[in-house]
């Protein structure tokens, strides 16, 4: 083997592990920002890899050093990936600054090494890309996130202040699991924490322990163990428990030390003096800061910077408390069931105090069984009690699910709370408080909806003078419409029914304020959906006709918001509404010219619910006269942005409609392109947006003539300036579709190749990794215009672009569209691969043909290829990413790629086109596509290997594998299927040619 295709295996094999490394960076758990960058990297330095292949070396040691630095770097990067894949998350997240540091010198190394192939080729062009993608990785940066610093820092602070505080670690557990992207159940962390407690006792006893930044393994691992969300209910029950009952039923008093010299009181944060007095850290730092110099206790000399945090007394002072707030809450219930309703009240007061001041006295109310206590005292006859109950109960509800669960879950909890929204106003939105609270619970939410009379009691609530209460309403009522069937018809009864049968049967002065308030009501697409089961619609409609504009004003509206739901808008357009609208429209508009955007935004909603109609019913007709897509689309030319939008996004709704192509038809018919055209350059966003969508409908089956007339250099130019500028994708995206669906006749071509459009794409392919796939899926369809077989120069513009070599790596990581399109132009290419190839130069000097071996032909072709000037794709490297596309999922790709393998077989090409194929793979892949599912890719594999079969050591190697399938298709193809089968058959002495078998 030469030293130069040693080479390019070499190199090959460092694109496979790099490619591999890719992969790895996709699957991290985190640092995923680093990391796709690290991707995009790897992704442009395996193209210049993939076009290393291609060149002759003359300096074998440099190479090798290049080579083995690279692979070595590429390596570390994929164990780098690996690890952060594979890792304890938490050990990940802490491990975050070591791992940057690593992601940069790689990156770095990676830079240096790529450097050392730039003086090896003779190609100043990659000779330059090589080495701007290597001064890119020297001077690349990683960072690590503001979230991860925050988290380290705190862990620093637990540790160092030995913060035993079960909030603090709670919360820094709960920070952890967003940082790593875990949920914050029980369940879920304490198995995170199991884990990464497993981890790093191994690490430990291995001696390899090198965590955030030198802080001691077992001083996390005990911080962390510290947050009490990791253990199970049982476990913090049992706990609890084993604490309280080793306690004396009597509050201890306490100690002399815990109080302050100063103020008298208990300390909060008690810091020490050099002399051990130990003050309340803010009457002690008051003292000092109002010109005291002395120790209060000591008279001696004492400074502010001398005191120091007692953490030991801190804790004392901390036990204490918590001992004797056990005790409270352990003692207040058989308070709180006294018959002195005094004393309930008091009780309840302190109750309240004592869940405000720490989330931990809730649990500890959760676990003293407090709730069946606090939920029979709302059947008391006091005000008071049942009011603080109430707020008892919203306090323990708020942000803990299961309480909500257990509060809906106690015996007849919901109906009591329900009764209160019937009560003082005081009372009532105490209770409307605590329902919004447990409504975000699904058990609770349900349980609500059926109570006897809550819907009733929040839609009178939701019209109160209150502004408050009434907006509380509203919302829970909101959050009521969410519910199962059973709370949908309660709903119609109480809260729509009532005003759909004033509707229906009320006098005109009652139906137009009811027109008017259901114009006005605020409702969830649920809520419109309930309204329109109830025959509202047929009303709505009939009201169009009335003879008071200001009831048909309301009813037009009325019909906008409803219409919003795609179901009611397909039921509308049922009631004959649109044509009734479009009278309005052309015919009344000029007395009421206010409705004109109203009416034009409804039957852009009745338009937009046209594609959701099921394919089993009949058409649902829309638009159908001329006259009327002919007045509707002028309105365009006659109003400002909002109603110009409504008609664009009418128009490509309908479109896209079962009828979207008559309505194509007719818009072209009546020249809207032209229209169009000029819209492409509107100042609105949202107008030229949807300008540039409907013109790429409109292109995608229409006549050449249409934009032949309409479309001019300066069009071509817009639409080139909103691919490059556009912040909208999908205007982007459109803008490069209308410049692939133009007519491919040789004069649109050439204009729009004069305009640049080339550069644009070329740009957009060769950039790939910085584009969004859509935009990759139109930019590579837009290249086959300027690919077909009919025009070789234009062909060779594009190949000069060197854009080969990039569309062919695409068919590794393009979508299955971008893959058909690359195969198409590929395809077209290889076309006039065989008349453009230059034949060998024979030398007829005797001596000169002895000592010089002459110039080897393509294996194809037979003469001298290049991917530039005969666009070859064997000179290309394209066959195995064409064979690799032929096991695509998507007929499609794998049709165009078959099509582009073809052409090496064409003709006089077979013998060594079959060659070429056989060695990437490709024969094997067309026997199976004799079994795909594709009729297409079936019939265009069996003609393809009638005529590779023909070459005997095909038919012999095939011969069993290809067998059955071909069998298969004599008996169940098509007619000119089975012929065809039946003649490889022959050909494989299955069967004699002239048999008659099948």
């Amino acid at each position: 083997m030469s030293f130069n295709s040693l080479a390019s295996d070499t190199l090959s094999a460092v694109i496979e592990t790099t490619l591999d490394t890719i992969d790895a960076t996709k699957s991290v758990h985190l640092q995923k920002e680093n990391f796709k960058k690290l991707s995009s990297y790897l992704e442009k330095t395996a193209s210049i890899l993939q076009q290393l292949t291609k060149f002759d070396f003359n300096d074998p040691e440099t190479l090798k050093t290049a080579i083995n630095a690279l692979t070595k770097h590429v390596s570390e990067a994929k164990a780098l990936a690996l690890e952060c894949t594979t890792r304890n998350k938490i050990y990940l997240l802490l491990n975050s600054k070591r791992i940057v540091t690593i992601l940069e010198k790689t990156t770095k190394d990676l830079g240096n090494a790529l450097n050392l192939f730039a003086p090896l080729i003779s190609s100043n062009g990659l000779s330059q890309e090589i080495v701007k993608l290597s001064n890119i990785l020297s001077d690349s940066n990683f960072r690590t996130t503001p979230v991860e610093d925050e988290i380290k820092e705190k862990i620093e602070l637990g540790i160092r202040e030995r913060n035993v505080d079960r909030s603090f670690t709670n919360n820094l557990l709960i920070s952890i699991a967003a940082a790593i992207g875990v949920s914050t159940e029980q369940s879920v962390l304490r198995t995170e924490y199991e884990d990464f407690k497993t981890e790093m006792e191994k690490m430990a006893m291995a001696s390899t322990a090198d965590v955030a930044e030198s802080l001691q393994i077992e001083q996390i691992v005990g911080l962390l163990g510290k947050a009490d969300i990791i253990a199970t209910v049982e476990e913090r029950e049992k706990k609890y428990f084993s604490k309280r009952n080793s306690l004396g039923p009597q509050r201890l008093e306490a100690l002399q030390s815990f109080y302050c010299p100063i103020t008298g009181d208990v300390m909060e944060d008690p810091v020490e003096t050099p002399s051990g007095h130990s003050f309340e850290r803010d009457a002690i730092e008051r003292w000092l800061a109002e010109e005291n110099s002395l120790c209060p206790v000591t008279k001696t000399p004492l400074k502010s910077s001398a005191l120091r945090t007692n953490k030991t007394l801190r804790q004392s002072i901390e036990e204490w408390r918590d001992r004797n707030t056990m005790i409270d809450i352990g003692s207040m219930k058989s308070r709180i069931l006294s018959d002195e309703e005094g004393e309930v009240i008091e009780c309840l007061g302190g109750l309240q105090g004592l869940i405000l001041e720490r989330d931990l006295h809730q649990e500890w109310v959760m676990m003293e069984d407090y709730l069946p206590v606090l939920v029979s005292l709302l059947s008391t006859k006091n005000l008071k009690i049942r009011s603080g109950v109430l707020v008892i109960l919203r306090i323990l509800a708020t942000n803990h699910d299961d309480r909500k669960e257990s509060i809906a879950r106690m015996d007849d909890a919901i109906k009591l709370i329900v009764c209160s929204l019937a009560r003082k106003i005081e009372e009532s939105k105490l209770a409307l408080q605590l329902l919004m609270e447990l409504s975000d619970n699904d058990l609770a939410r349900n349980m609500i909806g059926n109570t006897q009379g809550c819907i009733l009691l929040l839609v009178t609530i939701s019209g109160s003078d209150d502004p408050q209460a009434a907006n509380d309403a509203k919302q829970l009522l909101d959050n009521l419409s969410f519910l199962n069937q059973n709370i949908v018809q309660m709903a119609k009864a109480n809260y729509f029914g009532p005003l759909l049968h004033l509707l229906a049967s009320g006098s005109e002065s009652v139906q137009r304020l009811m027109v008017e308030t259901l114009s006005e009501l605020e409702m969830t697409d649920h809520g419109k959906l309930m309204v329109c089961e109830n025959g509202t619609i047929e009303l709505l409609v009939t009201i169009l006709s009335h003879n008071d504009i200001d009831m048909k004003k309301a009813a037009i509206l009325a019909l906008e918001k409803l219409s919003g739901v795609p179901q009611n808008g397909l039921e509308i357009i049922k009631q004959n509404a649109t044509e009734i609208l479009l009278g309005i429209l052309f015919r009344e508009s000029l007395s009421i010219p206010s409705l004109v955007e109203k009416i034009v935004a409804t039957v852009m909603n009745l338009a937009l619910s046209l594609p959701s109609q099921e394919s089993d019913h009949r058409e649902i007709l829309f638009l159908e006269s001329e006259e009327d897509v002919f007045k509707f689309f002028s309105l365009i030319s006659l109003n400002g942005p909002n109603v110009q939008q409504s008609v664009l996004r009418t128009f490509l709704a309908v479109c896209q409609s079962p009828s979207g192509l008559n309505i194509r038809n007719t818009l072209r018919k009546i020249c809207a392109v032209q229209v169009l055209v000029q819209l492409c350059e509107h100042e609105n966003q949202n107008v030229r947006s949807n300008s540039v969508k409907l013109f790429c409908t409109l292109t995608k089956d229409g006549d050449d003539e249409t934009f032949m007339e309409h479309v001019g250099p300066k069009c071509v130019d817009t639409l080139l300036k909103i691919i490059n500028t556009s912040d909208n994708i999908e205007e982007g995206v459109a803008a490069m579709e209308i410049i692939s669906n133009l007519p491919r006749n040789p004069k649109m071509t050439q204009l729009i190749l004069e305009a640049g459009a080339l550069r644009v794409i070329i740009s957009i392919l060769s950039n790939h990794f910085h584009k969004p796939e859509i935009m990759i899926e139109s930019a590579s369809g837009a290249l086959c215009r300027f690919t077909i077989s009919s025009n070789k120069e234009m062909q060779k513009k594009v190949a000069e672009t060197g854009i080969i070599p990039v569309i062919v790596n695409l068919l590794y990581s393009g979508s299955a569209l971008t893959k058909k399109n690359i195969a198409v132009s590929l395809g077209q290419f290889s076309e006039n691969s065989n008349s453009l190839s230059r034949p060998v130069e024979r030398k007829s000097n005797f001596l000169t043909c002895c000592l010089v071996s002459p110039d080897t032909g393509c294996t194809v072709h037979s003469g001298i290829c290049t991917t530039e000037s005969s666009f070859c794709l064997v000179e290309a490297n394209a066959i195995n990413p064409l064979v690799k596309v032929l096991d695509d999922p998507d007929f499609g790709a794998c049709e165009a790629s078959l099509d582009a393998l073809l052409t090496l077989v064409n003709g006089e090409l077979l013998q060594k086109g079959s060659k070429v194929l056989e060695g990437g793979g490709a024969v094997a892949k067309m026997v199976k596509l004799l079994s795909s599912p594709s009729v297409r890719l079936q019939e265009k594999a069996l003609v393809a290997l009638e005529r590779i079969f023909r070459l005997p050591e095909y038919k012999q190697k095939y011969k069993t594998s290809a067998q059955m399938p071909l069998v298969e298709i004599t008996q169940r193809g098509s007619s000119g299927m089975k012929s065809v089968a039946a003649k490889i058959l022959a050909h494989l002495n299955v069967l004699h040619e002239q048999s008659s078998f099948f």
